[in-house]
């Protein structure tokens, strides 16, 4: 049960039917489409209808992935670059006003009007060596542990573009959504 709400923005949402980054960085991104949806629908134990992860039995336990837009900021800061594009990061749901790291393990509902969503926060989303080549250099080492997110959807639900209501069973601090978690421990 939720014992925090937290108002938050959904500022992208990003869906593809296909992979863009596979084989090397050097060789250069994959020309795919690339949808910022205004909505997405989520599917219960599938993922979102349209993304490459949807029904993939690799990755129901990360079929959906959270992003913080302040990750993003602050890595940008770092590097000295200017804004970079959140939608080369493919994470799925890009917020402003969460801060997700202690959300892992943990069942969390992205709420927009009606429409509720149910996720549970199975693993970090770490980044990859594409993020070089893609966002900026050092973008790769300065994302560990700002990449988000992996989460499994458990209800069936709309995600919308725009003002939501994060319901969380652990506290939050938005104040620390840009800044790097710790490596969660592994047995």
């Amino acid at each position: 049960m939720a014992a925090h709400a937290y108002d938050v923005e959904v500022l992208h949402l990003v869906v593809s039917p296909e992979h863009a980054y596979f084989g090397r960085p050097r060789d250069g991104a994959a020309d795919v489409r690339t949808t910022d949806a205004d909505e997405a629908r989520v599917v219960a134990g599938r993922g979102i209808v349209g993304d490459r992860f949807y029904g993939k039995a690799a990755h129901m336990d990360a079929a959906v992935t959270l992003f913080a837009a302040e990750a993003l900021e602050a890595v940008a800061a770092e590097l000295g670059t200017g804004a970079l594009d959140p939608l080369l990061t493919r994470r799925n749901v890009v917020l402003r006003g969460a801060q997700l790291a202690p959300l892992l393990g943990h069942e969390l509902t992205l709420v927009a009007g009606d429409d509720r969503v149910v996720l549970r926060a199975g693993r970090q989303a770490a980044p990859c060596a594409w993020m070089d080549r893609v966002l900026a250099p050092g973008a790769h080492a300065a994302m560990r542990g700002r990449g988000g997110l992996r989460c499994m959807p458990l209800s069936d639900g709309v995600l919308r573009r725009g003002p939501a209501v994060l319901l969380s069973p652990v506290a939050l601090d938005p104040r620390l959504a840009g800044v790097p978690a710790p490596r969660p421990f592994l047995p």
